[in-house]
């Protein structure tokens, strides 16, 4: 695959090591880029635990990890509105947007679309193309294209009126289906605390995407290069098996993000019992210290 030449600062990858000093939301809210990963990192570890206390509740675990789980879900809770509460988190990544830092990941899929020339056709057409950007910090990532691009920003917690408040897997799917030209989950997979949730992403949006249409993919590098359960082969095989294509991915070794460009095309059903198996349950890939990012197909 293609690697980077350019350096970029984004958000790290959702972890679920050892609990990382508490931090408050004041000593966050510095532009420092060590502050701002800081209350990530934690953030993903919260709604993570969140994630696993809640179902153990469902199921009507009495004891999870030695604590019971209601008792451990209100302290996850109340450390989650310390740091702020999803605002808090919202406001970490926009300043992670800022032009100090490389600026957002829009500027990847813009010089990416550039390159395959479908600024060109959307200017002869006269028809612009239709996105549909996932986890919209930002209403004007996209200013710089709009006569070209026709922008619908949407996030589970809007920071904008021009922003929609929409959970993506909320999505009327039928209502959707084959509506867009372009689909960015930029930071959007591992934000989500279910490994199956991932999947559930990426096949509703191979959905909702038009014929050859276009989907974004942008991830913390480590979810690829330091998991024990994904590599950049095992996505790749994941993602034709939905009928996602790579036609381009970016990434530099020891940098944070990874990108890929991927086109909607044919589903490829898996040929054996044991490669349809290994995209629906979690298979150990790399040995070591590593971490548990994962994407599962139902």
């Amino acid at each position: 695959m293609p690697k980077a030449h350019k350096k970029t600062r984004k958000l790290p990858v959702t972890t679920s090591g050892p609990r990382q000093p508490h931090t408050t939301v004041s000593s966050a809210s510095s532009s420092r880029p060590t502050a701002t990963r800081t209350v990530i990192r934690r953030f993903h570890v919260l709604i993570k635990r969140r994630a696993q206390l809640e179902k153990a509740i469902q199921r009507g675990d009495a004891v999870v990890d030695g604590v019971e789980p209601r008792a451990a879900l209100r302290d996850v809770e109340r450390e989650i509105e310390e740091l702020g509460g999803l605002g808090a988190y919202q406001r970490m990544s926009s300043i992670g947007q800022g032009s100090d830092r490389g600026g957002g990941s829009e500027k990847v899929l813009i010089e990416w679309l550039k390159e395959l020339g479908v600024h060109r056709t959307a200017r002869e057409s006269k028809k612009k193309l239709q996105l549909l950007e996932v986890g919209a910090l930002l209403p004007d990532n996209y200013e710089s294209c709009a006569n070209w691009i026709e922008n619908t920003p949407i996030d589970l917690r809007s920071r904008h009126p021009s922003i929609r408040e929409q959970d993506f897997l909320l999505m009327d799917e039928t209502e959707n289906r084959e509506k867009w030209d372009i689909i960015s989950l930029s930071l959007v997979l591992n934000f989500a605390p279910d490994s199956r949730d991932r999947g559930r992403m990426l096949r509703l949006a191979h959905s909702m995407l038009l014929e050859d249409g276009l989907l974004f993919l942008a991830l913390p590098l480590p979810c690829i290069l330091n998991s024990r359960y994904l590599t950049p082969e095992h996505l790749d095989g994941l993602l034709q098996t939905i009928g996602l294509s790579i036609i381009k991915s970016r990434w530099k070794e020891g940098g944070k993000m990874a990108y890929w460009l991927l086109r909607k095309s044919a589903a490829i059903a898996p040929t054996t019992a044991t490669s349809t198996t290994m995209y629906q349950k979690k298979t150990e890939l790399r040995k070591g210290k590593r971490n548990n990012f994962a994407i599962l197909l139902r």
